[in-house]
């Protein structure tokens, strides 16, 4: 396959491009990103010099800039990720969302509607959501691939839009396209702005730890690795026109992850002088805050065969220890905005 995966310098998109490019099935890796804040080329450096690999600096809300990555690459299969994906930036600035998570994606399948006329047997497109589109839950039950959508934020509603474009193009045309929808995802090569790379720098700045509300809002943690696997399992074995959820099965509050990290931080770098739970400091709750996310993942395991590798408790060691080890590469992509 000529596999385009749009975003491929962002976090997840990054580890994506790690995991596949290797792989046998696939010929031609084009990696399509207009290298926002959140997208860095030094997240690549170990696939740059690749045979396989081709990167397009090309933005999803140019419609001729994307019809031309499909006709200089012949594209066979698309993994959509690239989108804005920051609840509060998108509180303060939906616009951005609206553009490039909507209007992108419509370009997205109207270059693949396109490219593929015709000859739709050997094609896929594999467009990756999030759990936020269905919405908030209360202390009981898990968001299912049937669970109605209620986003509440601008960020969920731009991709719940997106995944309705998606499910639209299948069904009127025909599309051969998937959608998955994941939990939160956390690993190496996330943006410092998200809840766990946010508190790691914290604590070794020895900054307050910014915390909304109660610190009691859940969320189900995904390791981005196990991700990476999930995805692929599904752009190759997943069904046209299904949606599957990706799920970490590791419920917990916000407030006993940064719990964890204040501990796990206090372990690797005794020399920060310890009790680093001291730091936590709660702040006011955003807007629209959803209390609790979980997912039931039983369709990806059941069809799929697919399951988390890693636990938490694997997966957050890991990750503390891997931004711990790779604090130049955070300077990188908090300084000088990267290699754009």
């Amino acid at each position: 396959m000529v596999l385009l995966i749009t975003g491929g310098a962002g976090f997840i998109g990054s580890n994506l491009v790690q995991r596949v490019i290797d792989d046998p099935a696939v010929g031609k890796l084009v990696n399509l990103d207009c290298l926002t804040y959140a997208g860095h080329l030094e997240n690549l450096q170990a696939v740059a010099g690749h045979p396989k690999y081709v990167f397009e600096k090309t933005d999803l809300r140019d419609a001729a800039a994307v019809m031309g990555v499909f006709q200089r690459h012949q594209v066979t299969h698309v993994m959509h990720l690239a989108a804005e994906s920051h609840v509060d930036r998108s509180i303060l600035g939906p616009g951005d969302f609206i553009h490039t998570n909507i209007v992108g994606t419509f370009h997205l399948l109207e270059a693949c509607r396109a490219a593929w006329k015709g000859d739709l047997q050997n094609h896929r497109f594999h467009h990756v959501s999030t759990d936020e589109v269905y919405g908030s839950l209360g202390p009981e039950g898990f968001f299912t691939e049937t669970t109605p959508y209620a986003p509440n934020s601008p960020y969920s509603a731009s991709k719940a839009s997106s995944d309705m474009l998606v499910r639209a193009y299948h069904h009127t045309y025909g599309l051969p396209a998937v959608i998955t929808n994941c939990s939160n995802n956390y690993g190496p090569y996330q943006f410092p702005e998200k809840l766990i790379p946010v508190v790691i720098q914290s604590v070794l700045a020895r900054k307050p730890i910014p915390v909304y509300g109660d610190g009691m809002n859940v969320r189900d943690w995904l390791y981005v690795r196990d991700h990476a696997e999930a995805l692929w399992q599904v752009l190759r074995q997943g069904a046209n026109g299904e949606t599957y959820n990706i799920g970490g099965h590791n419920e917990m509050p916000n407030l006993r992850i940064v719990e964890l990290i204040c501990d796990l931080a206090d372990e690797f770098r005794p020399d920060l002088g310890g009790h680093s739970r001291q730091l936590i400091s709660f702040v006011k709750d955003r807007p629209g805050h959803d209390r609790r996310y979980a997912i039931d993942a039983s369709k990806i395991q059941q069809q799929l065969g697919w399951v988390p590798a890693h636990t938490f408790a694997q997966g957050i060691r890991e990750t503390v220890k891997w931004y711990l080890d790779h604090q130049d590469w955070v300077k990188q992509v908090t300084t000088a905005g990267g290699k754009r």
